[in-house]
């Protein structure tokens, strides 16, 4: 069966809160890494909306350049649903945009699509405030998987389609390989008009997977790559805005108590981070000293696509060696504690129950990647990612 068509017939959960959008915005902005199923999402969306749509792709120089004179192509248009993908490209639209909305503020005008975050994008000065709805579409999610494929399998080839859909485990690490060269050492210059060079955005790669999960410490990758700790975080920074990393920022609840204040960083794709770890299947990743930060990087980036939206992400540590991997907020309250383990008979630290102490959440889970589900004698409930995902996570406030 055809790749595209098993893409097309994967619903994304996104998908239905995307269309209610649509009936009351003019203008929604969906973002993303690229080659993660945005222009088969907005081409789906499009067909819910009773009006006609164009699409345009601003990596095609043939319509690239109908935005030469965009106000007048967009005039001429005002009555279909525009879709306008890899958007970055022409920072200088979101002012035009603004302005039209303005005259016609009508829903469904326009379906902006884009691999690097506005505010990081070189020449965007104008907002949409008030006029867009802004949503992050992630990798295809562990709940939003088909039934034939395993936990296992995704967690090793990762969110992306083309990895995760591809007939065999070759097929899959050859088409992350061409991801990494292609997009992350080339086309992160052009989606932000900087001048990262190949050999240094790699030596930074490396040094992300080698210590993936691990806490930011600029000296450290300056050094490595020879250049000043704010320049290292400018590129930590734009590969987030690449949405390439995730900064998992630390929580600093009302407590007497040092905390640590750096962010803690992951490879967001589980299967880009093993296409550079040079980890070609699950017994592979099994063998590795990476299994568990693997697995950890995995977890947080399932629950944070599955969360309800009220909830934030953030981790937990003291100076002193307390810790919890994963903390869920609601506004600036503790909801739950997350550790993340990958054996389900995995004893707990002092330091956990320390740090539960101080967070006071009613709601303590320890996840692992499959067995039963049980309380241990101190009621923290341990389970399978799965379970957690499906019948906990929802129901937490």
């Amino acid at each position: 069966m055809d790749l595209f068509y098993i893409c097309d017939m994967i619903k994304r959960s996104i998908e239905k809160s995307l269309q209610y959008s649509l009936k009351h915005f003019p203008v929604v902005i969906l973002l993303g890494p690229r080659q993660v199923g945005k222009t088969t999402l907005a081409k789906q969306l499009a067909k819910s909306v009773k009006k006609a749509s164009l699409y345009f792709d601003m990596e095609l120089n043939s319509d690239y350049v109908k935005f030469d004179d965009a106000e007048s192509f967009l005039r001429q248009h005002q009555d279909k649903l525009i879709i306008i993908d890899e958007v970055q490209r022409r920072p200088e639209l979101f002012a035009l945009l603004r302005a039209l909305v303005d005259i016609k503020r009508v829903p469904a005008r326009f379906i902006l699509l884009g691999s690097a975050n506005p505010q990081l994008v070189k020449g965007v000065s104008e907002t949409l405030a008030g006029r867009a709805l802004y949503a992050e579409l992630s990798g295809i999610g562990l709940d939003e998987i088909p039934k034939s494929i395993s936990l296992k399998k995704h967690w090793t080839r990762g969110g992306f389609p083309q990895s995760l859909l591809a007939k065999n485990e070759l097929v899959s690490r050859n088409w992350l390989n061409s991801y990494i060269t292609s997009y992350v050492e080339k086309e992160l210059n052009n989606a932000f008009g900087i001048e990262f060079t190949a050999s240094v955005v790699r030596r930074f790669w490396s040094m992300l997977s080698a210590n993936h999960g691990g806490i930011w410490n600029a000296s450290d990758y300056a050094r490595s790559m020879a250049v000043s700790p704010p320049t290292a975080t400018r590129y930590l920074d734009y590969l987030e805005g690449a949405y390439l990393v995730r900064k998992l920022q630390p929580f600093f609840p009302n407590v007497s108590k040092r905390l640590v204040k750096a962010p803690k960083v992951y490879i967001r794709d589980s299967g880009l981070l093993h296409a550079l770890l040079r980890i070609g299947n699950y017994d592979d990743l099994y063998n590795t000293t990476f299994f568990g930060s693997s697995w950890e990087g995995y977890v947080i980036e399932q629950i944070n696509s599955a969360k309800p939206s009220f909830l934030d992400l953030y981790y937990y540590r003291t100076h002193n060696g307390a810790e919890v991997d994963l903390v869920l907020v609601n506004g600036h309250k503790p909801v739950a504690t997350v550790e993340i383990k990958t054996s389900q008979t995995a004893k707990l630290s002092v330091g956990y129950y320390e740090s539960t102490k101080d967070l006071q959440t009613k709601h303590n889970f320890v996840v692992f990647p499959d067995g039963d589900s049980y309380y241990n004698s101190s009621k923290v409930l341990l389970l399978n990612l799965q379970d957690f995902i499906a019948n906990h996570l929802p129901k937490l406030k």
